[in-house]
């Protein structure tokens, strides 16, 4: 075995780091941060159904996506997925105008959707 094959072996070997040079990006939404939002625009922290804490958590994932792009253009699986949140959150919208525009009204100038 030659000394870069076995220097590569090594990194596998039975520890819990098997590749020491990877160190993974912290995640940019946490159990913290989703807490955060469903408690600023949900009735709780627990409040995952309400569509005006659906609304904010794709208004943050879609910020965090649209920045990705701006650095990766060619990411098209991340550009679908963008589309596929925008109209998620569009459905969302659709609903409260719907049910309850002053509802709508109050979502959509706290996160700041409409210029």
């Amino acid at each position: 075995m030659s000394e870069k094959s076995s220097n590569f072996a090594a990194a596998f070997d039975a520890s819990d780091n098997y590749l020491p040079f990877y160190k993974p990006n912290k995640m940019y939404l946490d159990k913290a941060k989703k807490a955060e939002i469903f408690g600023k625009y949900g009735k709780s922290n627990s409040d995952t159904g309400s569509p005006e804490a659906q609304i904010a958590l794709f208004s943050y994932r879609i910020s965090h996506l649209t920045e990705h792009l701006k650095k990766n253009r060619k990411d098209y699986t991340t550009a679908r997925s963008l589309t596929q949140l925008v109209g998620k959150r569009r459905a969302l919208l659709n609903y409260l105008y719907d049910r309850d525009i002053s509802r709508y009204r109050a979502i959509i100038k706290a996160l700041g959707l409409r210029r």
